[in-house]
């Protein structure tokens, strides 16, 4: 799908609650969303409010209604709230997740996770400051690497099966995904795999990030390492690694253990991206034990807002897109750093204390 010129002052933003604690921090993201591009002198944001979650199968006897699918097919960028599957009736908590669905049907191949410290936040490593790019359709994730079925079965009850899948396509494009961000950055790309054990699928996946980034980024520095080994780098010394490119499994585990290390999921960014459409969505999941009593911390998905607003007004060719990104991080950034963070990074603030406060610091500049 074709994206508006840098004229268009068209910005339809898709927002969906999910489930939880989505139905604090997303409407919380979206106002400082909404403050931030009016700061940085763009039109106002034209929100699409679509069904997800436990409220869509009251509304629409599914959790991931047709009309959503549609909607989101129209859009360039969305942000999506956390959903918790494992709360949903049967049949539909055996089923493909909703954002799985959506990753799936959208082809958002890249999963962009940054690990950054925060001033005022503890950590195992202060000085961190590294992105995990992971390929996020294929792999041993039986949910995303087959075209119709399940990569898991069990011939006998006792004997259960997964088939890891790994294309060259799939490699070439992650791989140029991560190269590219790395000339953003300090020009440094580690490739994680497990070659010497899973020598065909990521071996494979090895060399062709490796062949991508000598033809075609010969100005980024390129080494490797096994999974194992790249886990203890992390924790010895995670300040040395700028880009990390894996495949599914390998970029799904690292990029929480890296969240982790430089504070806390609760304060991750995450993207999905597909060549024309971003998608929002912070790494942790619902909090449904907290959900309702304004004590969520909207930090990791006000940043992941971010990144899609960086992503969105860099292809729309739009800087107040890109102005807005910037006023959201440093808002973010400079209000848990003068000491006002919730509970879980050991503050007091509630969700709504902390949301004004980034929004006052947003339209400070």
């Amino acid at each position: 799908m074709g994206g508006p010129t840098a004229n268009n002052s068209d910005k339809r933003i898709g927002v969906i609650l999910g489930d939880g604690i989505g139905h604090e921090i997303v409407p919380a993201t979206q106002r400082v969303v909404t403050a931030a591009v009016t700061a940085a002198g763009g039109a106002d944001v034209d929100w699409v409010t679509l069904p997800l979650g436990l409220g869509a199968i009251d509304s629409h006897g599914t959790p991931l209604p047709d009309s959503t699918l549609a909607a989101l097919a129209e859009l360039d960028a969305w942000i999506l709230g956390p959903h918790d599957s494992a709360a949903y009736p049967e049949p539909f908590r055996g089923q493909l997740t909703p954002g799985g669905v959506i990753r799936k049907k959208f082809d958002l191949f890249a999963n962009i996770r940054p690990a950054r410290s925060l001033e005022g936040v503890a950590s195992m490593v202060p000085d961190m400051d590294l992105v995990i790019v992971r390929e996020n359709t294929e792999g041993l994730y039986a949910d995303r690497n087959m075209f119709a079925g399940s990569g898991e079965f069990m011939p006998t009850p006792d004997v259960a099966l997964a088939v890891g899948v790994v294309t060259r396509r799939a490699c070439e494009r992650i791989a140029h995904t991560a190269f590219a961000l790395a000339r953003t950055r300090r020009r440094h790309v580690t490739i994680v795999h497990k070659a010497n054990v899973l020598s065909l699928t990521t071996g494979l996946f090895r060399d062709v990030c490796r062949d991508v980034g000598e033809r075609h980024y010969p100005d980024v520095q390129i080494d490797d390492q096994h999974v194992d080994a790249m886990t203890a780098h992390l924790v010895r010394r995670g300040r040395d690694f700028d880009v990390v490119v894996a495949e599914n499994m390998f970029g799904d585990i690292l990029s929480d253990l890296t969240g982790e290390l430089s504070g806390s999921l609760g304060t991750a960014p995450s993207i999905n991206s597909s060549d024309t459409q971003v998608m929002a969505q912070a790494a942790h999941g619902a909090a449904p034990d907290i959900a309702g009593h304004n004590r969520a911390n909207p930090t990791a998905l006000m940043l992941s807002a971010a990144m899609m607003l960086d992503l969105f007004g860099e292809r729309r060719a739009d800087r107040h897109l890109v102005g807005a990104a910037t006023r959201i991080r440093d808002a973010v950034r400079s209000t848990i750093a003068s000491g006002v963070a919730t509970a879980d990074l050991g503050g007091l603030a509630s969700t709504s204390e902390f949301t004004e406060t980034v929004l006052a610091r947003t339209l400070r500049r």
